[in-house]
């Protein structure tokens, strides 16, 4: 995450509360990341140095056509600097900083398939050990780890995978 993303999202944030509408510019955040995610060419889109800034502010104007002032902002401030390549990586920290300030942390869920509702409930209770802050759980798929999950709370990690007990197994039986 690069510093100016950081920069640029506090400023929007900080505006965004004064204004009362922090949480309806999150939401806007969160559909920029997500169409920038689903979308390689909306992302090609605004990294190419080959495209006009007009363009690529009117193209962003006509697809987030319902988002708040602070978010139409952002464009116009991206397009003053030239920085358009940089607002998913601000949507991203955005929506990161919102939730701090909301009190909510995100728990990444590292799964072999997508959660069930029976392991999700074994999540959120060990989760409980690390936070008591409330949690949402963020469930990635990585069919690597075999099975079980590896959690990831901050800078904490719960590693309960089977491919972890296997890697220990390994190392117990060569020494």
């Amino acid at each position: 995450m690069s510093r100016a993303a950081i920069r640029y999202a506090k400023a929007i944030l900080e505006m965004a509360n004064a204004n009362g509408r922090a949480a309806n510019v999150n939401e806007d955040m969160k559909a920029i990341v997500a169409s920038v995610a689903e979308s390689g060419e909306l992302k090609n889109f605004l990294a190419s140095p080959v495209v006009k800034a007009e363009t690529k502010i009117s193209a962003l104007t006509e697809i987030f056509a319902s988002v708040q002032n602070e978010t139409k902002g952002l464009f116009q401030l991206l397009l003053e600097n030239k920085r358009f390549e940089i607002l998913p990586a601000v949507a991203s920290q955005y929506n990161l900083l919102f939730d701090e300030l909301s009190g909510v942390q995100v728990a990444k869920v590292t799964t072999a398939f997508p959660i069930t509702p029976e392991l999700e409930a074994k999540v959120l209770a060990k989760i409980k050990e690390f936070s008591a802050k409330n949690v949402t759980i963020q469930n990635i798929v990585d069919e690597s780890i075999i099975g079980g999950f590896i959690l990831r709370i901050g800078d904490k990690q719960y590693n309960a995978s089977v491919a972890s007990r296997l890697q220990t197994l390994r190392r117990e039986l060569l020494n």
